[in-house]
């Protein structure tokens, strides 16, 4: 099963270095950094999986 989560992507330049910051409303804790934009987005997902794991976890731990 596939969850869809919306990301907002900032392009961040510091000390003359680019880097993309994903975050998402969609899922609370989830913060991925990446040097491209693909990279954040490959970040994110895997960010994304551990914490829709932890949820279900937390979830059933609450109710079962």
């Amino acid at each position: 099963m596939r969850t869809l989560i919306r990301l907002k992507i900032e392009k961040i330049i510091e000390d003359e270095q680019e880097y993309f910051v994903a975050t998402s409303d969609d899922l609370q804790g989830l913060v991925a950094e990446g040097k491209t934009v693909q990279e954040a987005l490959e970040i994110a997902e895997d960010v994304a999986k551990v914490l829709l794991e932890l949820e279900k976890e937390n979830n059933h731990n609450f109710y079962g």
